[in-house]
């Protein structure tokens, strides 16, 4: 059976290959977004070889302290999930997860021996995100919804603001389940206003749907919507493939803007990199021409050919974006294992062993030592068990763990300390310096 698993997590901060998840929430539904089965709450307890963002912990009011009371340990986590919630046939969706939730998840099954990426594509699961489906709705088919705005007139669409708008219960935001919930009610309200677009955008959460329809091979211009575009154009513009990119993808440019006009400066921000497994929202440029297609998005037709054309008439310009970003670097260099998650797949050899560290039992783990081909696994298992299982460790790897969780910790406690002073919440500042002690 297909079903939906709608998740969300709070975190102790905003980093994925940092910082760390400490709750984890999600309600499965059918197709047609009715619950099935009881709702996911868990907590997980902070390692202890981190600080949390005491920024973060303000708004979550999750504290250290309360994950290491009633949460579980990142290796019991990431067994739950991968056995009981991202099972076959799965689609994992949220509100803004591709971005951000699925990195962290990412993350965590690279750092505790899982694959990171099967949760996601393997044995017909699949994930989509939701945020791009409002973007998209909003921009071209915002009819029968409420759409809330900043203060300043800007468009936003802020979770909470969108509930509170049509009439749907969202008590306590910035609680995981209670944004779980949130989410549900959102994609259910554009399901039922919206049908067609939101069915077509469910098909389009498959990177080779996308592909059928944005390529450099046939490359013809299409809606996007983003959160790298405009707030004044609810996030969308067309755009139009301009040249291959890193990993299978390529690069777009905004038509919103004409090249000649534009200044060295300039090309950076109407550039953007279009990763095709990211469940873009994308559609074809045909949407526009039905009622005020064009003017919901600030552009029309005529601007759109005349900026293509003068694209295609200088050819070194694609060529140099990419050389450009085949330059850049796509994450800043790792300083420990758990950050070298995109350094490079592992190879067969060691997927067995990584298997068979993550299947081992604890008191298995003290005499466990396979012989990695992947330089980056023996630290990272130092740490693994450093983490999970401390009893398992031997005299000069207990000295070795403790000299990695010192130097981490030394490392990220002066920007603890400045962020700590902004806190307000008196009883989550003494809670924070408190763990801090104890650490």
């Amino acid at each position: 059976m297909k079903t939906f698993f709608f998740y969300d997590l709070e975190t102790s901060g905003l980093k994925p290959r940092e910082d760390r998840i400490m709750q984890f929430a999600g309600q499965r539904t059918d197709l047609e977004l009715n619950p099935v089965g009881e709702p996911v709450n868990i907590l997980v307890k902070m390692t202890d070889d981190t600080l949390p963002s005491p920024s973060a912990i303000a708004v979550t009011k999750i504290t250290p302290q309360q994950t290491l009371m009633d949460g579980i340990n990142e290796a019991e986590f990431c067994k739950y999930v991968t056995e009981e919630i991202f099972t076959p046939e799965t689609c994992a969706v949220g509100y803004n997860t591709v971005r951000f939730d699925d990195e962290f998840m990412r993350a965590i099954f690279w750092r505790n021996f899982y694959d990171p990426y099967e949760f996601e594509w393997k044995d017909g699961r699949s994930r989509w995100d939701i945020l791009d489906v409002v973007r998209l709705t909003r921009a071209l088919r915002p009819e029968g919804i409420e759409w809330p705005f900043r203060e300043d007139g800007v468009p936003t669409n802020r979770l909470e603001l969108i509930t509170k708008l049509n009439g749907v219960s969202h008590e306590h935001a910035h609680d995981a389940l209670s944004d779980v919930y949130a989410t549900i009610a959102v994609a259910k309200l554009i399901r039922d206003k919206q049908p067609k677009l939101f069915e077509y955008l469910y098909k389009m959460r498959d990177k080779r749907e996308v592909q059928k329809m944005v390529n450099l091979a046939e490359p013809k211009p299409f809606v996007y919507a983003s959160g790298r575009y405009a707030n004044a154009f609810n996030k969308t513009t067309v755009v139009f493939p301009l040249t291959t990119s890193r990993n299978g993808n390529i690069l777009v440019y905004d038509l919103r803007y004409n090249l000649s006009e534009l200044d060295d400066e300039s090309h950076y921000p109407v550039v953007k990199e279009f990763c095709y497994n990211k469940c873009p929202a994308v559609a074809p440029i045909s949407v526009l021409e039905a009622g005020d297609g064009w003017e919901k998005i600030g552009l029309t037709k005529e601007v759109v050919e005349q900026n293509i054309k003068t694209l295609l008439e200088h050819p070194e310009f694609a060529e140099q974006m990419r050389s450009e970003y085949e330059n850049r670097p796509e994450f800043p260099p790792a300083l420990e294992p758990e950050g070298a998650i995109y350094d490079g797949f592992l190879n067969d050899v060691d997927r067995v062993k990584v298997a068979a560290v993550r299947n081992a039992e604890p008191s298995k783990l003290a005499d466990f030592h396979p012989d990695f081909v992947d330089e980056r696994l023996p630290e990272l298992l130092l740490h693994y068990k450093g983490r999970n299982y401390p009893e398992t460790l031997s005299e000069s790897e207990a000295e070795a763990y403790e000299k990695y969780r010192t130097e981490r910790l030394n490392r990220l406690a002066p920007k603890f300390m400045e962020e700590i002073e902004k806190v307000a919440d008196d009883f989550v500042k003494q809670e924070l310096l408190l763990y801090m002690q104890s650490l």
